[in-house]
């Protein structure tokens, strides 16, 4: 439309005719066509395609001018995904189009009756399977923004694509690619494997698409590594219907509590002989001599249980720093950073087998969780290494009898009936946990958590107004607690009406969806207490290696700030 008064060429490109409506396509694409189905059928390890050179010319720079220079972001982060979203293409008018030519005339193409002909061919779909409902916005991936694994499917999605306006000469150190991952099958349905086994850089014009499939078409955003930004244009093509089988998808599986959706694992019997358990909430001389082998004997005073007990009470929380003491906490150092040197190769993240070894083990599926978990002691292991160490304290210290009387006593929730636990390591630019249905519990229970990451794990000081660091320095402990990095525990409300065991078809992902009832920062030494009622999830968010391992490495120091081993173990307990 031309505005009287108004030079056509200032104000928008000529619009093509009906005919060449695909004109600003590169001449090659079409007649590619055969090339790209045949690509696609026979991508592993599901069908999917990639288009070079896309656009003719200078083309698709005037659509990313249009962005930069006329639209707004809007910051979005839950779980899964940290993004800043700009221009939903879909909500673009007329008035816009004036300022958004070229981004306009893209929407018109990309959903016109032709291309959308044309990309049913290329993936292998029957013809008018998509419809010409517009869904796509700009998006962009700063440096440490990432989108953890998933299988697209929400409502009638059918075709997922991803045109790239990244800048020019992008390598794989910066990160930003699309992930792809196989599956694997289990009794009642298939979830993706921990890690992914191809990836596609983000290059300047070219697309990359597949059809959306539930339990198949699992895929992830790499974080953003380098100092540049992941631009792109992201949207999907639209069926008429739903699929049948949705309730497989990844969004209807992380709100299931059906059997086989948990991921924590069975309770086991805690012992809990007597040994002359005083009735004032106090130790006895027993148990603080077994304690004081581990503990700080700071935490084991009368007074110092009072104190605990009381802040606990009022909070429902508590964060005991400094927890091991002096002899533990320098083994465990030690160890910790013998290890993260050795295993420093320049490029952490870019590599997912980093840390694995014969007793760490990578922990999927990779749409709820991926971590590595110290499996067993080795006959032969003098309890020298950091997984060694902690099993030592899972085992000896957190299982015993005393340490639940003292539990006990500091929380006042009555003796622990069982317990459940592992030994986690969490790796920047690799690893997280995702909040989901299935790990919801019927009862009350205390997640105990030790934390071994740099720092020295000291309280930073906070605003009383508004509960902002005082201090905004490079100290490992500030990053930490600032929450920027990453590696904080969060508690979410889940969603009462969806909290029924049936797998529903979920909407979007939205990042309001939950709310958010505590973030317990990661912090060196810490034992952090929290008291969860049912219908409480919790997760790991995902660590963030742009600001944990700025230089690429993994060292144990302050500069690097890498989060090691989270030994994490819960008590089920009931009220006295």
């Amino acid at each position: 439309m031309t505005l009287k008064g108004d030079s056509r060429e200032d104000r928008k490109p000529k619009r093509s005719k009906a005919n060449n409506e695909l004109d600003i396509l590169s001449s090659h694409l079409l007649s590619s066509e055969e090339e790209l189905r045949e690509a696609y059928e026979s991508a592993t390890p599901y069908p999917h395609g990639r288009i070079e050179n896309m656009f003719q010319g200078d083309f698709l720079d005037n659509v990313l001018n249009e962005i930069k220079e006329n639209s707004k972001v809007k910051f979005k982060e839950s779980d899964l995904f940290r993004v800043y979203q700009s221009i939903d293409l879909g909500n673009i008018n007329e008035e816009d189009s004036l300022i958004f030519p070229h981004l306009t005339e893209l929407k018109d193409v990309l959903y016109s009756s032709q291309y959308r002909a044309f990309v049913e061919r290329i993936a292998c779909l029957p013809p008018r399977t998509l419809t010409d409902d517009v869904d796509c916005a700009a998006n962009c991936h700063a440096p440490g923004c990432h989108l953890l694994c998933h299988d697209d499917v929400i409502g009638t999605r059918k075709v997922s694509y991803v045109i790239y306006l990244t800048e020019r000469g992008w390598k794989e150190e910066e990160g930003g690619a699309l992930e792809i991952y196989n599956h694997d099958e289990r009794a009642t349905q298939r979830v993706p494997q921990a890690v992914p086994c191809k990836s596609i850089l983000p290059i300047f014009n070219s697309m990359a698409y597949f059809v959306v499939r539930a339990g198949i078409s699992f895929h992830s955003v790499q974080e953003v590594f380098g100092d540049r930004p992941r631009l792109s244009i992201q949207g999907w093509y639209h069926a008429h219907d739903t699929p049948t089988d949705i309730k497989d998808a990844t969004l209807s599986r992380l709100k299931s509590t059906a059997k086989g959706e948990d991921t924590e694992g069975s309770f086991y019997s805690f012992g809990n002989e007597n040994n002359g358990v005083s009735p004032d909430f106090d130790l006895s001389k027993v148990d603080r001599e077994f304690l004081l082998k581990y503990i700080n004997e700071s935490y084991l005073s009368k007074d110092s249980i009072d104190e605990i007990r009381e802040r606990f009470e009022e909070d429902s929380s508590v964060q005991l720093r400094k927890f091991l003491n002096k002899e533990w906490t320098k083994k465990l150092e030690k160890a910790i950073r013998v290890e993260d040197s050795s295993i420093g190769n320049g490029k952490p993240a870019l590599d997912h087998q980093i840390g694995v070894s014969r007793n760490w083990k990578i922990v999927g599926p990779a749409h709820k969780q991926r971590f590595l978990e110290f499996s067993e002691v080795d006959v032969n292991d003098k309890i020298s290494s950091s997984g060694s160490l902690l099993w030592h304290i899972q085992n000896k210290l957190f299982q015993s009898p005393p340490f639940g009387r003292f539990l006990k006593f500091i929380t006042s929730l009555g003796m622990p009936l069982g317990h459940r636990g592992r030994i986690r390591r969490f790796r920047p630019g690799l690893d997280y946990t995702v909040a989901h249905y299935g790990i919801l519990t019927r009862e009350a229970v205390l997640d105990a958590t030790l934390c071994f990451c740099a720092g020295n794990g000291e309280q930073c000081l906070v605003e009383k107004e508004t509960g902002e660091l005082v201090d905004d320095s490079n100290d490992a402990d500030v990053i930490w607690a600032s929450g920027d990095c990453g590696g904080f525990e969060c508690y979410v409300e889940a969603d009462d009406d969806d909290n029924d065991g049936k797998a529903k078809a979920a909407d979007e992902y939205n990042d309001e969806d939950d709310s958010e009832l505590l973030s317990v920062s990661a912090s060196n030494n810490t034992l952090s207490l929290v008291y969860r009622d049912p219908g409480t999830m919790r997760f790991v968010k995902y660590l963030d290696a742009k600001r944990l391992a700025p230089d690429g490495t993994l060292q144990w120091n302050m500069k690097l700030n890498v989060t090691t081993t989270i030994a994490a173990l819960m008590v089920k307990v009931i009220n006295d």
